[in-house]
């Protein structure tokens, strides 16, 4: 029985909207790339919408990672070859796979959690080959944008350091089950080498999410306790104004700044 065919009560705790448009499930799937070496972890499988044409592929190992139970003893019986691991993704120890070898990551993301597992997963997944995930539009807008838009903020500039991020295409409430109340799209996500990662994540950390805090002031205002002769020169060397607003920094700017703090 495929997910399409199969009638699960969504829960809204859960955030579960399942996904019902074959087509749009097949260009998600080729979108991640599937490929004979590949080990998929598919976040949320719910029905099995992609599921369905990930097992058709020929993977060394796909996994799936499902907190509702009722769903999970669904895809045990129907993809015997898969590997379910039942628990929610938010806790799931995502550098564990840092010691398996390399992985892809698919899924349909619950919009309340969408923001905080890309955040963790591009920089604990130091084995991620390519991620593609289904997210609110309005996210997808913000992990894709350019310094100096309104979408840039600080999901942007923290995961721009790990992964470069495209926008691939939206979906709309339609195709789901139950409908959301706004438009969906997907973003495929290529990591940076571990080399070019931050050198210090946590000082980027704090950094972003102090700035962002503030959107709103000048750079100089909210890092006047941390002023120093050495981000002064900093910004004069960057072309940067101190009276500038934090979404005029770069991902690499937001890195090297963190560094003089």
């Amino acid at each position: 029985m495929s997910g399409q065919a199969y009638q699960h009560k969504a829960k809204k705790s859960l955030g579960q909207n399942f996904l019902t448009d074959r087509n749009i499930c097949r260009k998600i799937v080729d979108a991640i790339t599937p490929s004979p070496e590949d080990h998929i972890i598919e976040i949320g499988p719910g029905q099995g919408a992609l599921t369905e044409f990930l097992a058709e592929e020929e993977l060394r190992q796909l996994t799936l990672v499902e907190l509702d139970d009722g769903l999970a003893d669904r895809l045990v019986g129907m993809y015997p070859k898969a590997r379910v691991i039942r628990a929610d993704a938010l806790r799931f120890p995502w550098d564990s796979l840092n010691e398996e070898g390399g992985c892809k990551i698919i899924g349909n993301l619950p919009y309340n959690v969408g923001s905080k597992l890309i955040w963790d997963i591009v920089s604990k997944v130091k084995t991620l080959h390519r991620a593609v995930f289904m997210v609110q539009h309005e996210v997808a807008q913000r992990l894709t944008a350019e310094p100096g838009c309104k979408a840039y903020g600080g999901l942007t500039a923290w995961v721009r350091n790990f992964a470069q991020t495209r926008y691939l295409f939206k979906v709309p409430p339609t195709v789901f089950r139950p409908q959301p109340k706004v438009d969906s799209a997907v973003v495929c996500f290529v990591p940076r080498p571990v080399s070019d990662w931050p050198e210090s994540p946590e000082a980027l950390d704090r950094l972003i999410k102090m700035l962002f805090q503030m959107r709103r002031k000048q750079l100089s205002t909210i890092l006047k306790p941390h002023w120093s002769e050495a981000m002064a020169a900093w910004f004069a060397e960057q072309g940067v104004s101190p009276s500038a607003r934090p979404e005029t920094l770069s991902p690499e700017q937001f890195r090297a700044l963190s560094m003089l703090i």
